[in-house]
């Protein structure tokens, strides 16, 4: 008997201690999420354009899955009687479920936007004190993926809001890939392994290659200063829990070379590969940079491996990835606007990565 109550007792504490859905998200989330070219701008037309577009170019078939929705997509208010959020009749008028099912169709998932705090970040309802009850809607929506913010969320603390909503969504009962986006205020890479299936760890991308985008009273960081974010992030990743340096810029005006390297040293660290262009006005450059089956491969390897960078010497950085069966993915990546010849000593090279390999590890969070 009390051995029986004893696993019993253990049985509630492995319950308690439980937040996302398990199983989900083994290999990187793969999608479009528009914000980053459209901004609050979306409305159901241009939402089923996209996925009616991932499956003609090919995206879907090359493995990306979630058509997400960024902030912008609700009314103002709750509803007055019920505290609903409410999806905006003009941008929206079949509701949500009716356009999930419409992603459903196409062999997509669909994906939702909201915040931690008071409000989102463009002043539309946000979850606090309602998680519960958004957590219900969602589930009956049909949505697949939750992108949580953290704007308006002053005094909250971040670790408490984000597992109350993992846990509101489990209680749900819809299993979710919950994105976690306090842009990496908090490190959340030491602690919400058992939160969330990826967390952001910056601030967000701004369509510049190298540097800063400069607003009023705060900036965007460009594709290579969230790699320098990144770079020594690599032990906390892993199947179900991945370092998320944001959205891509592929295919919104970078050059061809900055597309290609952008694109490639987001598959070396294992990213969330989430669109953010307009796909209806793709170019086949773009397309063939977005569905590159190599690439891909890299970023999907089951064993669920961020990449490391393994020199950086001179503006010329080599990176490594571990794969199965015992391979190796190699990155070359010129930083600087000149031309480089590169040399490497495979059979040096062999050796410090075996040396580094020792202490390459995951971590626990």
């Amino acid at each position: 008997m009390k051995f029986r109550l004893l696993s019993f007792l253990l049985l509630l504490c492995n319950f308690a201690s439980a937040q996302k859905f398990h199983g989900l998200a083994q290999t990187p989330p793969m999608g479009w999420s528009s914000w980053n070219t459209f901004g609050t701008r979306i409305n159901e037309e241009l939402i089923k354009g996209i996925a009616d577009y991932m499956v003609s170019s090919g995206m879907r078939d090359a493995g990306y899955q979630y058509i997400n929705l960024d902030d912008g997509w609700s009314t103002r208010k709750r509803d007055s009687v019920t505290g609903d959020l409410v999806a905006d009749p003009v941008k929206f008028p079949s509701g949500m479920k009716a356009l999930a099912d419409y992603v459903h169709s196409k062999g997509l998932k669909f994906g939702l936007y909201n915040c931690g705090g008071t409000m989102t970040c463009a002043k539309f309802p946000g979850s606090h004190g309602y998680e519960e009850q958004d957590a219900r809607l969602y589930a009956s929506w049909g949505v697949d993926y939750l992108k949580y913010d953290w704007c308006y969320s002053e005094g909250f603390d971040a670790q408490e809001s984000y597992k109350k909503m993992s846990q509101a969504l489990k209680d749900a009962g819809r299993p979710v890939v919950f994105s976690l986006c306090e842009w990496g205020t908090t490190k959340p890479w030491t602690w919400a392994k058992e939160v969330g299936h990826l967390w952001r760890i910056s601030g967000d991308i701004g369509n510049v290659f190298d540097g800063i985008k400069q607003y009023d009273t705060w900036h965007s960081n460009g594709v290579m200063r969230i790699v320098d974010i990144a770079a020594d992030l690599y032990p906390y990743a892993s199947p179900g829990a991945w370092n998320d340096p944001d959205m891509m810029e592929v295919g919104n005006g970078q050059t061809e070379a900055q597309d290609k390297t952008h694109f490639s040293i987001w598959c070396m660290m294992a990213a969330p590969l989430m669109a953010g262009n307009d796909l209806t006005k793709m170019s086949d450059t773009t397309i063939r940079i977005l569905t590159n089956k190599d690439a891909i491969a890299i970023d999907q390897d089951k064993m669920g491996w961020q990449g490391f960078r393994y020199s950086n010497v001179d503006s010329l950085q080599v990176w490594f990835k571990p794969l199965e069966n015992d391979e190796w993915a190699v990155c070359f990546v010129n930083r600087s606007n000149k031309t480089k010849s590169v040399s490497f000593d495979w059979k040096k090279g062999k050796c410090g990565i075996s040396r580094q390999s020792k202490s390459f590890e995951r971590r626990e969070n």
